[in-house]
């Protein structure tokens, strides 16, 4: 490739990162009326922006008492399986007993005990209390489950909050960090109160409220069922109760999807899709009920009971005359899966976005300062050279926050130490490069060659330095969180952009002067 159009090349590269790294010092709302500006450019985090910062507490509690209550089901099925039936099988303070057991089935029940999670329980022959090993996998449990759930929700693609940061904190405690501008308070709120424990149900009787409902019982609800209530929304006055069964015929666990979408007259509801097993259960539900009504409960609240009027197998819908937010966060909630545990939130702040403009402000001076110190020295120190370290390492500036910009990335406070590192570092490469072109020059080599020398001889010593370094910003990225994770890909772009200007912008500003002219010397 000729020296001219190497130069075209580099210079429209540098034109074209310059052009987002500077539109960023633009107004947003100019950006969005221009249209040659583009509309986004660099995220800023919570602690540049302010927002939301909440510290949410598990009940871990909750989650051993549902494992209990999953193992005592298990426990009763192997008793009757093995022709030991027994009263019944309780929870009780955190262990399970056995009420009315004879002797062969406390055995059956002990060998069924024998593993690593029970262990006899001291105070009671006949029970069996959960082994503090299997207690901590239950948590460690629970806890991976609220994490992601969370993720899931708060960082949605299609509804979720971009930007946002869900880390555990501690033993039983969940960090969200949300910035400022990007959700309403009470919403996001919304979307950490519900569970999103989702159930169908058929029903088994209707009454426009839980008395009259109750009243057609006099000597109490028939076995294995419960009431369940239809809210209005406004007034919290119950429109109708239901009485069905404790267990549900299908749970949100089989669920694939869930999108918004409207009915004939453009209301919204929630339109859902479950997976092929999921599939295969309603079809054999909806086929076995046709002419009765489907309960579709969430977290113990009836949005709707349509009737069903054919054999329904991966799709559905569920109305109840909602906003269309509110339809948005359910499809969100659904599509995120249910919280194992209930969780609160214990601490909140808001966090102004005065302090972040601060930051900022002081950012770009220690930047400016940064490369002002860096630019004295080399050209201090390597005179006409050092003016040209200086040009590649603006340029580099430049390709930085151009790229960032270009890909929306995220920008915190971390993340602009790791702009003023990346100039501090950027100058590396050339300090190796002018040394061995020093040693060369010293070795008796005419400038040409020693320029050509010195590059060469350079070039693993900077990727090795360099590539050791990266390997090690992914490593923060890939395990890192929220401003940790931030300074890694200002790190990691900051590392390819000076190895671009150590090698190729430096180098090409050599083949513009002293490029082919004979010279004595070099201002090195």
């Amino acid at each position: 490739m000729s020296l001219r159009l190497r130069l075209a090349c580099l210079a429209a590269v540098i034109a074209v990162f310059g052009y987002f790294a500077i539109a960023n010092f633009v107004p947003q709302e100019t950006r969005r009326a221009s249209p040659w500006l583009p509309d986004q450019g660099l995220r800023l985090g919570l602690d540049l922006q302010g927002g939301i910062h909440w510290v949410i507490g598990v009940d871990l509690a909750a989650a051993e008492q549902r494992e209990l209550e999953f193992q005592r089901d298990l426990l009763k099925r192997h008793l009757d399986e093995e022709k030991a039936p027994v009263e019944a099988v309780e929870v009780r303070e955190g262990a399970l007993h056995l009420v009315g057991a004879s002797p062969a089935a406390l055995e059956v029940a002990r060998d069924w005990a024998d593993s690593d999670a029970f262990r006899p329980d001291a105070a009671d022959p006949a029970g069996f209390a959960l082994s503090e090993q299997w207690k901590q996998e239950v948590r460690e449990r629970a806890m991976s489950q609220v994490l992601e759930v969370l993720r899931r929700r708060i960082e949605d693609p299609i509804q979720g909050i971009p930007d946002s940061v869900v880390t555990r904190q501690g033993n039983d405690r969940v960090l969200v960090q949300i910035p400022g501008g990007q959700i309403d308070r009470t919403r996001a709120r919304e979307l950490l109160r519900v569970t999103g424990f989702l159930e169908f149900k058929i029903v088994r009787d209707t009454a426009a409220s839980e008395e009259l409902l109750r009243a057609k019982y006099p000597d109490g609800l028939p076995p294995g069922t419960r009431i369940a209530l239809s809210r209005d929304k406004e007034t919290d006055r119950v429109v109708e109760a239901y009485l069905v069964p404790d267990q549900a015929s299908l749970t949100g666990d089989y669920l694939s999807d869930a999108r918004v979408s409207f009915d004939q007259r453009q209301r919204p509801e929630v339109s859902f899709t479950f997976n092929a097993q999921g599939g295969e259960i309603f079809q054999a539900v909806t086929g076995e009920n046709v002419g009765q009504r489907l309960a579709i409960i969430l977290d113990e609240h009836v949005h709707s009971a349509p009737t069903i009027q054919s054999r329904i197998s991966m799709r559905g819908v569920i109305t109840g005359r909602f906003t269309m937010q509110e339809a948005a966060d359910l499809s969100v909630v659904l599509r995120a899966g249910s919280l194992s545990v209930p969780v609160v939130i214990e601490e909140e702040r808001t966090v102004g976005p005065a302090l972040g403009k601060d930051s900022i402000d002081r950012g770009v001076r220690a930047s400016i300062l940064g490369f002002a110190l860096v630019a004295a020295f080399t050209m201090g120190y390597y005179r006409l050279s050092g003016g040209y370290a200086s040009l590649a390492l603006l340029a580099s500036l430049l390709l930085l926050i151009g790229i960032m910009s270009l890909f929306e990335a995220t920008l915190t406070l971390p993340g602009i130490a790791g702009v003023v590192l990346t100039l501090g570092m950027a100058v590396d490469g050339n300090v190796i490069i002018f040394e061995r072109i020093r040693e060369e020059l010293r070795a008796g080599k005419q400038p040409r060659a020693a320029v050509a020398t010195g590059f060469n001889k350079a070039l693993w010593t900077i990727l090795d330095a360099n590539i050791t370094t990266l390997l090690t910003a992914l490593v923060l990225f890939e395990y890192g969180t929220g401003p940790i994770k931030g300074f890694a890909v200002t790190l990691s772009i900051g590392i390819v952009t000076s190895v671009f200007e150590a090698l190729t912008l430096t180098r090409a500003l050599f083949a513009i002067y002293p490029g082919d002219r004979a010279v004595q010397s070099l201002s090195i």
